[in-house]
């Protein structure tokens, strides 16, 4: 769970990441060879866009809360 902007800062980095491996793995294996590991990758970008609407949210509840 993403509880401070550094967190929030760190899970957009991982994003990023992620984002770069599975486009690395859609070249490299074009074929679903490697289509296990394009879903794990796929469950961790939506676990992460998940964590960070969360947290985005919760910031804008306590921007028009204060």
């Amino acid at each position: 769970m993403i509880a401070s902007t550094h967190d929030y800062e760190k899970a957009r980095e991982e994003l990023r990441l992620l984002e770069e491996r599975l486009q690395r793995l859609q070249v490299e294996y074009p074929l679903p060879a490697k289509g296990l590991t394009r879903a794990g990758v796929r469950k961790l970008i939506a676990r992460l866009h998940e964590e960070l609407a969360v947290f985005e949210g919760s910031q804008e509840v306590e921007k028009v809360d204060t």
